[in-house]
């Protein structure tokens, strides 16, 4: 659990309460590279997280969003977490997107991915997220 909490401490969700949702994010968002949340608040998220106490494991969490090309058009999010590198991660959610938006029958604009990764010593966790604050 303590690597688990310093990871949404990095990510800067630490002292917010998550609900977990699925992976539609609302028409009419907008992107903030860093959130002000009060401390407490009930924050829906869609995020990729994976504890892992094997020495030497090199884990990875992304999520990308992707943007629907016409106005009013709401986005898809996907998340990942496995072992593997940054990159195989945020591959892996950037063809999700691509796939996810191809299944709908709509035009894809943009795609935003961030990712963590880690390299084991003793117990660690990756975490990444898309905190719906409005």
């Amino acid at each position: 659990m303590t690597a688990f909490d310093k990871a949404l401490l990095k990510a800067g969700v630490g002292n917010v309460n998550l609900l977990r949702v699925s992976s539609i994010l609302p028409p009419g968002a907008v992107y903030e590279a860093r959130l002000e949340i009060p401390p407490g608040s009930l924050v829906p998220i869609a995020y990729g997280t994976l504890v892992c106490a094997e020495t030497g494991a090199h884990i990875a969490a992304a999520v990308a969003v992707g943007i629907g090309a016409g106005a009013g058009d709401f986005g898809v999010i996907m998340e990942f977490a496995g072992h593997c590198g940054r990159q195989d991660a945020e591959r892996r959610v950037s063809e999700m997107v691509t796939e996810a938006f191809q299944h709908r029958g709509m035009e894809l604009a943009e795609i935003k991915v961030v990712a963590a990764e880690h390299l084991v010593v003793t117990c660690g966790c990756v975490f990444a997220a898309v905190p719906l604050w409005y």
